[in-house]
């Protein structure tokens, strides 16, 4: 959708809707988390000085929420001729910012004393040529409108652009603020939550609300209880009891053992090589052993996940890992002697 329009929302629909949409918050004091981000802004919109923002931090933090809070809250009913939103689906090229945003920022409304507002949602994604060219409509069109650069990395904005909006970072959401939302969707839903499922939920979700949202949602239609068990086989992740299992045989079994039964297990779990290694990173921290030799296991951890993305053997980056293990388990030995 080019355009944040407004539409009227039909009440039967809105039951039907994905979970990340139905309670997507609809004002500012419904956005639960990063209270000091929501106070300045708030503070902003009260007394009519909304500067240029940039808002970035990763997927599923309230990025976007919260600009459309802050657009319902300025506009109201009149938020469809007050503001043009961009995504990352609509073409952003140079011709884009020259022609559809200059025609929106350029004209005033008559009846309205208020600027109008322009977002642009995951910008990271607009070319270089477009970004120098939004630079100048900016510097240009301040008097009458305000523009929101949303994005998830901040170094692929150019300085420039930088340096003239007010930045807000706002990172991944904290457990306590996941859990009550969650706990807030799953009494409104009558979800029935089982043994350790809200805990599976927050460890997967990784502070990112949306992803948590969907896991729930998908658990809830795929089993009638969401328990630990159920969120792992909804999303396919590693279970912590496999991944125990895979430390314990990393660190205790000979080479080609502890290859086989690895194999095995990905055999008969169907389990992704990539997620094994991102869920044995937490463990190398926890387990106790020489700084140097973590050191080393964590760089060859980051060298078999980058070749892993490259489409590489899972075979041969299955024998890589092994064998890291296997030097340092050795060099564990060593240093205990």
């Amino acid at each position: 959708m080019s355009s944040f329009a407004g539409a009227p929302k039909l009440k039967g629909l809105d039951q039907d809707a994905p979970w990340v949409e139905k309670y997507r918050p609809k004002s500012l004091d419904d956005v639960a988390a990063h209270t000091e981000i929501i106070d300045t802004i708030r503070r902003l919109v009260d007394e009519n000085k909304l500067p240029h923002l940039l808002l970035y931090g990763p997927p599923g933090t309230g990025k976007t929420s919260t600009i459309l809070a802050v657009a319902r809250q300025m506009y109201g009913a009149s938020i469809g001729s007050m503001v043009l939103e961009l995504n990352a689906s609509d073409d952003r090229g140079i011709d884009v910012v020259r022609q559809q945003v200059v025609d929106f920022a350029s004209t005033r409304t008559i009846f309205s004393n208020k600027f109008k507002l322009v977002i642009l949602d995951e910008c990271d994604a607009m070319t270089k040529d477009a970004q120098f060219a939004l630079r100048r409509v900016i510097e240009k069109y301040t008097r009458n409108t305000r523009f929101c650069l949303i994005c998830n990395y901040v170094s692929k904005i150019i300085p420039a652009l930088q340096s003239r909006c007010t930045r807000f970072r706002f990172p991944p959401l904290d457990e306590e603020h996941v859990r009550s939302r969650l706990q807030h969707i799953v009494d409104t839903e009558k979800v029935q939550l089982g043994e350790g499922g809200m805990d599976a939920l927050i460890r997967l979700g990784a502070g990112d609300m949306r992803r948590t949202l969907n896991i729930l949602q998908s658990t809830s239609m795929a089993s009638p209880t969401v328990s630990e068990e159920s969120v792992y086989a909804c999303t396919g992740n590693p279970r912590p009891s496999d991944i125990e299992l895979c430390a314990y045989c990393l660190l205790n079994d000979e080479f080609a053992l502890a290859f086989a039964k690895l194999s095995e297990m990905q055999t008969l779990k169907g389990l992704a090589l990539v997620d094994i290694v991102q869920e044995l990173h937490p463990w190398v921290f926890r387990m106790s052993m020489p700084p140097q030799v973590r050191i080393e296991l964590v760089e060859k951890l980051a060298d078999v996940e980058y070749r892993l993305a490259y489409g590489t053997s899972e075979k041969l980056q299955l024998g890589a890992l092994v064998g890291a293990f296997a030097v340092a388990r050795e060099q564990i030995v060593k240093a205990a002697t």
